[in-house]
């Protein structure tokens, strides 16, 4: 297997992508594109706002009349199906209109630029576009050019961010282990092309992780990714010992050049979790996945379905807070969130 450390692509967007775009007036949270630039106290605002809708999750009826009047569209270039489905139950159990967007049969495909896209359904009075795209720098792109009255959501955009499931993420970490400080977490897998990765690293910092661990091959790594604030472990074994959050990451094949790794038979025997691995953890240790799974290839069916994992506790999670960002932005009650 080689050594060679492919470098991902630029962003979409001309330049640097700022944090700041993501502030309006007074330094409200205007648009969520990416975890850098939000502070501490933001993210802990963000999780505590969640935590309260977990109660609505649980009530007969689960809605709140928040976002009553408001409009959210999905506009999903990419495929999904948990993480447009968990957006799309958020914006109606806050009473907001819903609205999903089939891209394949959208004007775009008919020759349409995607700014007139966009200007048509902005004249349509949508408060907010949820945005997925293959493309780095897709959400911010666009949220350089709506309306002023449009905030965007990024839902995942190429190897860039996917702020939301990070933000999921840390809400797994705090319900089940509360201080951060005293945590060895552990990312396990293709680092490379994961912005579920990139976004997972910025938020444990800044909420200030004891310690953040990357276990990959290394041709399943970013140049350079100790900047990022993680010691880097190419051996599992070594990588897993006394961890107390394991997140896996699926293969992303998609994204892939040839050659950047073996089999995923091969793969599994050198990286993937099984029990085995998983009790070289502290024993509390949680697992964690992002989805979708591949079971054999980064987990085993084991240990998804084990006592030690909450992956399907992230997905109930994620409506939670996918509810608290929409509401904490549509709403008008966040100030004061950009890093000093």
């Amino acid at each position: 297997m080689t050594e060679a450390r492919p470098t991902p692509p630029a962003p979409a967007t001309s330049g640097p992508l700022p944090p700041s775009l993501q502030f309006g007036d007074q330094g409200r949270l205007r648009h969520l594109l990416t975890i850098e630039g939000l502070s501490r106290p933001l993210i802990t605002e963000i999780l505590d706002t969640a935590e309260s809708f977990l109660g609505v999750n649980a009530q007969t009826v689960k809605k709140v009349p928040l976002l009553r009047g408001k409009t959210v569209m999905n506009l999903f270039f990419e495929a999904s199906t948990r993480t447009r489905t968990t957006f799309e139950l958020a914006a109606k159990r806050l009473s907001a209109d819903v609205l999903n967007i089939n891209i394949s049969t959208s004007a775009t495909v008919k020759g349409e630029s995607l700014l007139d896209t966009l200007r048509n359904l902005e004249a349509m009075l949508v408060d907010m576009f949820v945005v997925r795209h293959a493309d780095s720098g897709a959400a911010h792109f666009i949220a350089r050019h709506v309306a002023p009255h449009v905030s965007v959501l990024n839902a995942g955009d190429g190897r860039h961010a996917h702020p939301t499931q990070a933000l999921l993420d840390m809400f797994t970490i705090r319900h089940h282990k509360g201080d951060f400080s005293a945590l060895r977490v552990a990312i396990v897998g293709d680092i490379l092309h994961s912005r579920v990765a990139r976004s997972q690293i910025h938020a444990l910092n800044v909420l200030g992780a004891g310690e953040v661990r990357v276990i990959a091959p290394r041709t399943l790594l970013p140049a350079f990714v100790e900047e990022l604030g993680v010691h880097v472990f190419h051996d599992i074994r070594a990588g897993l010992k006394d961890v107390d959050v394991i997140i896996m990451l699926r293969l992303q094949r998609e994204r892939m050049d040839s050659g950047l790794l073996p089999s995923e038979h091969e793969f599994f025997q050198l990286w993937g979790l099984n029990e085995e691995r998983l009790a070289l953890a502290a024993p509390e240790a949680i697992v964690m996945h992002p989805g979708p799974a591949n079971r054999g290839v980064e987990i085993d069916s084991r240990v998804a379905d084990g006592p030690q994992s909450v992956i399907l506790k992230q997905v109930t999670y994620g409506i939670a807070v996918r509810m608290a960002v929409m509401s904490m932005i549509m709403g008008g009650s966040v100030n004061q969130g950009a890093s000093q």
